[in-house]
């Protein structure tokens, strides 16, 4: 299974995506869409729109996560960061994908085993997780944690389906 995580901002929306084998996790690459805080709103939406495309065609993900938005003091702010969280959501699903929801401290929690871990924990446990990855800064990091929180999640879910499942064929038999 191969997993986008993504980091919404509108000035940066980091991007990561790992390759998941059993409880193998590998990366693939990471990196960060930017837009110009001079450019007007929606020609900065555009912008992050037709990078993260780039990076979903280029890397073709089974699957995608996005962290979920926290309201802070600032309504604005967090208006313009919701509005760059639905095309972190739009452009996976525009391409068919299920998309995961986490909040940042479900993530901190599955990769750093603390919810309240600051970003430099959090990318030092990545890098731990995924040896010989080059982080290309603190919202690629963070997006590689919301890759691997959704690829645990989804073995664990994955798990109690099947056996579920297992369960009814032997209550059947």
């Amino acid at each position: 299974m191969r997993v986008l995580g993504i980091d919404p901002g509108l000035r940066s929306l980091g991007w990561g995506v790992i390759d998941v084998t059993g409880v193998r996790l590998s990366h693939v690459a990471n990196g960060v869409c930017t837009s110009d805080a001079k450019a007007e709103l929606a020609e900065r939406l555009l912008s992050l729109h037709s990078q993260l495309t780039r990076v979903l065609k280029q890397y073709a993900p089974d699957t995608a996560a996005v962290e979920q938005t926290f309201v802070n003091k600032d309504g604005a702010g967090t208006l313009k960061l919701g509005q760059a969280r639905g095309i972190a959501m739009l452009v996976p699903a525009q391409a068919g994908l299920p998309v995961g929801e986490y909040s940042p401290n479900k993530v901190k929690k599955t990769v750093v085993g603390v919810g309240h871990a600051d970003k430099g924990q959090v990318a030092h446990m990545v890098s731990m997780l995924l040896p010989g990855c080059v982080l290309a800064g603190p919202d690629a990091a963070d997006a590689l944690a919301i890759a691997i929180c959704h690829a645990h999640h989804a073995q664990s879910a994955n798990h109690l389906e099947k056996a579920v499942k297992r369960a009814e064929r032997q209550g059947a038999a």
